[in-house]
């Protein structure tokens, strides 16, 4: 079987990576109808290869190896270019088994793969765990099993998911997954040994699988304070030349974090069309007084408006770090991040809201995420300083 080795970069807990789109599959009334024109691309492999697989699906609309191959390439578009839309076309691809509950185990999986992306974890976490009763050797979905328990901070689960993917997945991807759940659970130093090991060890792993274990180890230096490896790792990934949003984000967020907007600005040029990005291309058009800063943002405005029109509300982390940094909301950023620490707790989902409760000046506020940052046992200057800051307000 074939591991989809971004099993974590999809979470929209994702934090990890994209908006959503309304959870309902989009339908095209007729074979002739265009479901997107990207001109820019049309000599894009992947461009192409979507195209011949929704005109071969389109003849055989009940063949299932060739829907989940449809679906999946979808998702990989979300994943990255952080266009929400292939998400309706990847579920109406799966339509004819969407509701069924014994659909073939590789729909359960990707399914579940969808699910998690409207943050719907229970349904997913379901779907997963029926196709693992289903097919015990199934690498996939043990991935995504342990990657939604990273979401929602159930490191023993994830850590047993993990495990159980030693010998089901390619050699970097089980060590590089028990080295996630340490390096967020207060064992830093030892995840970075063993990723940096995992890439000594299989350096004719292909790129994707690169990509994703120098991407984890780049956050696990940073869990050190550890800033020059942490651009190294960084820089390495990208290097790689495969598009991905969540790294082009994690970056983004480390030029941020160091006063390097304008680094931030080259390196996210031409990708307005994500909402990832584009949030990241406003707050660093504000931090140099770019003169595009206004126009990015009435464009997260409008779009974070629509997404509450369709009553998504997985886009709260972002929107509260919209409202707190572009809008200066400190009431509204305070609102959206403790619902979104209700639904996911990754580290980022403390720092959103450990930064807005101290804006609000309302510390108690905090609390959901001190405890996480107890109980995790988590090593990160940043979070250590705003603990410091939420103690010292209370």
């Amino acid at each position: 079987m074939r591991l989809h080795v971004r099993f974590v970069v999809s979470l929209c807990a994702l934090s990890w990576a994209c908006m959503p789109v309304a959870a309902a599959p989009f339908l095209p009334i007729s074979d002739q109808q265009v479901l997107e024109r990207l001109p820019a691309r049309a000599a894009d492999p992947r461009a192409r290869d979507m195209v011949r697989l929704r005109q071969q699906l389109s003849s055989r609309p009940r063949d299932v190896g060739l829907a989940v191959q449809l679906a999946r390439r979808y998702y990989d578009e979300v994943a990255a270019e952080g266009d929400p839309r292939y998400i309706g076309y990847a579920q109406a691809a799966l339509a004819p088994w969407w509701a069924q509950t014994d659909a073939p185990v590789e729909v359960r999986v990707m399914r579940a793969v969808l699910r998690q992306f409207s943050h719907e974890f229970e349904p997913a976490i379901a779907d997963l765990q029926s196709a693992v009763r289903a097919a015990p050797d199934n690498a996939e979905a043990w991935a995504w099993l342990a990657a939604i328990a990273m979401v929602q901070a159930r490191y023993a689960d994830a850590r047993s998911a993990c495990e159980r993917l030693q010998t089901l997945s390619p050699a970097m991807i089980g060590p590089a997954c028990l080295a996630s759940v340490d390096a967020t659970t207060g064992h830093a130093g030892a995840a970075a040994a063993t990723l940096r090991h995992v890439l000594d060890a299989n350096q004719s792993a292909s790129g994707a699988e690169q990509l994703w274990v120098l991407t984890r180890l780049a956050e696990a230096q940073l869990r050190l304070g550890h800033h020059e490896a942490a651009e190294a790792s960084f820089r390495r990934a990208l290097a790689l030349d495969i598009t991905d949003g969540y790294l082009l984000a994690a970056y983004a967020d480390f030029l941020l974090d160091r006063q390097r907007p304008a680094e931030v600005l080259t390196l996210l040029r031409g990708r307005e069309r994500s909402d990832l990005l584009l949030l990241r291309l406003a707050l660093a058009g504000k931090a140099v007084g770019a003169a595009q800063t206004a126009a990015w943002t009435a464009d997260l405005t409008a779009r974070f408006d629509a997404a509450r029109l369709r009553g998504d509300t997985v886009h709260q982390k972002e929107e509260a770090r919209f409202a707190l940094v572009m809008l200066g909301d400190t009431r509204r950023a305070l609102e959206l991040a403790r619902l979104n620490f209700g639904v996911q707790r990754e580290p980022v989902d403390a720092r959103v809201l450990f930064e807005a409760a101290l804006a609000a000046r309302q510390p108690a506020a905090a609390e959901p995420a001190l405890k996480w940052w107890q109980a995790s046992g988590i090593e990160s200057p940043e979070l250590r300083t705003l603990v410091g800051q939420i103690k010292a307000a209370s």
